[in-house]
């Protein structure tokens, strides 16, 4: 089964309203194993409805629509299914004697506006709604059928539970888990799972975020749990330590988790990154078990007084140097009394700071026994917009998170430079 989302309203197609409707429809779709296509966003007009209703089901086998069903006369997705069919719009008893109830039920009585929502296109079926007023609509056009659906989100869902996905019946049975990767680029990612991409009953989709991409796969047909276990460790095999967790498992999460193994603390020395590797590692309830605190070392000469960065390093050097790093993690790790220290130092733009171009950042882990080790992630530094240096700052938090992850498992703070462009 081929699908074809629709969402009308003025308010989506000019951004005045997030389209949280075509979400939860790919979701629950894909996750019934029922393929949908495309999704559209079109504007309260008749004949662009129609136009796109035609268009849709000359791809798919059917298309479902959501919104411009109820009373009001920009309500028009009725009128355009009328059109598309050839049919004129007929008045529905039973849909008008509820409309009549439910307005006696609340002391008035029925505006004539709201009796709009029981006309229907001659010979539509009405899909009952348990949660509102306008009922949705089956329409059998020429290519396929239309589901109408109103665009009030619980009534949405309600008759698509209800009614719509029982008649979409797909494979039968649909296998998902999400593999979360950090510090690996999408493109190669996916260059190393070109061989899962090739099996049969097998779809990736590429989850990017700053640092990070979600890779979920979806096994569908028979056996199709069994098969997702031996595709995830097929996955696991290409990608290596790249994968830190999956479905909800964060990576401060999993820091946390690590750290409570190993009856281990962590303290923060941040700079370009403001305080923000402090805020994800306190955002997890319990997170004061393996988080003892943090320090935000933003001028030069903090990181000498409060860290004990030794000045002539960074006369010699500037702030941002391997060494500073280092430094500023032994000294939080220290002076805050943590097992492990974590720090990081860079330039998040959009000016270049003592020779070193935006997007330079070193990040260090002092452990136990004066372990220490820095890294220098190659960022995928965008252009020169706004957005620059909050991206760069997500991606350090994102970045150093990992490092502590990697240096808590023993794997190398190397182990994923072979990854990164």
């Amino acid at each position: 089964m081929r699908v074809e989302l629709l969402t009308v309203g003025d308010e989506l197609l000019l951004g005045d309203t997030i389209n949280g409707n075509a979400a939860w429809l790919g979701r629950r779709l894909a996750d019934r194993g029922v393929e949908v296509a495309r999704s559209v966003v079109v504007g309260d007009e008749t004949g662009v409805i129609v136009e796109a209703v035609t268009a849709a089901l000359g791809r798919a086998d059917a298309v479902i629509t959501t919104g411009g069903l109820g009373p009001t006369y920009d309500d028009l997705t009725r009128d355009a299914l009328a059109a598309a069919a050839g049919v004129p719009l007929v008045r529905d008893p039973g849909v008008a004697a509820r409309l009549r109830e439910r307005a006696a039920a609340a002391g008035h009585e029925v505006r004539e506006m709201a009796l709009r929502m029981a006309d229907v296109p001659e010979g539509a079926g009405l899909l009952r709604n348990s949660a509102g007023s306008a009922p949705g609509l089956r329409v059998e056009l020429p290519g396929g059928v239309v589901y109408a659906l109103p665009g009030v989100p619980f009534e949405m869902r309600t008759i698509m539970d209800e009614v719509v996905l029982p008649e979409l019946a797909g494979p039968s049975e649909v296998a998902r888990r999400t593999l979360r990767t950090a510090g690996v680029w999408e493109s190669v990612l996916a260059t190393r799972l070109a061989e899962i991409e090739a099996m049969d009953g097998v779809r990736l989709a590429y989850l990017p975020q700053p640092a990070e991409v979600r890779v979920r796969v979806t096994v569908a047909g028979t056996d199709a749990w069994d098969r997702l276990a031996g595709v995830e460790k097929r996955v696991r095999e290409l990608v290596g330590s790249a994968v830190y967790g999956v479905e909800d498992e964060t990576l401060d999460r999993v820091v946390h988790r690590l750290l409570t193994q190993r009856s281990a603390t962590v303290a923060a020395a941040e700079s370009l990154t403001g305080g923000l590797i402090g805020a994800e590692l306190t955002a997890m309830p319990g997170s004061s078990a393996t988080f003892a605190g943090g320090m935000v070392t933003y001028a030069t000469e903090l990181k000498r007084r409060l860290l004990g960065v030794p000045g002539d390093l960074l006369a010699e050097h500037g702030a941002v140097h391997p060494d500073v790093a280092a430094a500023m993690a032994a000294g939080v790790r220290d002076r805050l009394g943590a097992t492990y220290g974590i720090a990081v130092t860079g330039v998040a733009g959009p000016e270049a700071q003592d020779g070193r171009p935006v997007g330079t950042v070193y990040i260090g882990v002092a452990g136990p026994g004066d372990t220490r080790t820095v890294t220098k992630p190659e960022l995928p530094v965008p252009g020169p917009g706004p957005e620059t240096r909050d991206v760069i700052r997500r991606m350090t938090v994102v970045h150093a998170l990992d490092q502590l992850r990697r240096v808590l498992l023993g794997l190398g703070a190397d182990a994923w430079g072979e990854f990164v462009r």
